[in-house]
């Protein structure tokens, strides 16, 4: 599976693959079908993932080499990214360690595939707890 694979299946429920999204180590901004920003992260032996309030989300412009203007344009291209502001609405986190018995960094060496797996695992949580009254 490739991003643009991934992007499609999330598509066909209803989310939508943001940019920023990286499949080594995997690392996914989604959005939800009601605007909430979830990131999902596979480091060391964690797998987790955050939910973030739609205006959360900024564009960052890379500067060019230079910057002169002469022979490059002064701005480069612009990236969608997390505030560094941005405060977790939610968290949910698969341990690694407690589940699966990883030790290492495992969670990190997981192709795009099986972390998806654990992705949709963690988001029917989100949606579990958001369900059930206070």
């Amino acid at each position: 599976m490739n991003l643009p694979a991934l992007a499609d299946l999330l598509a066909s429920r209803g989310l939508r693959l943001l940019p920023g999204s990286h499949a080594v180590p995997v690392e996914l901004l989604i959005q939800l079908p009601d605007a909430t920003i979830v990131r999902f992260s596979a480091r060391g032996t964690t797998l987790r993932l955050r939910s973030y309030s739609p205006d959360a989300l900024t564009t960052i412009t890379i500067p060019a080499e230079c910057g002169c203007g002469d022979h490059h344009p002064q701005t480069g291209p612009s990236r969608v990214a997390l505030s560094r502001y941005a405060v977790p609405l939610d968290e949910h986190v698969i341990d690694g360690e407690l589940q699966y018995g990883w030790h290492h960094h495992e969670a990190g060496l997981l192709h795009l595939a099986d972390a998806t797996e654990h992705l949709f695992t963690l988001l029917d949580q989100l949606r579990t707890r958001d369900l059930i009254p206070a």
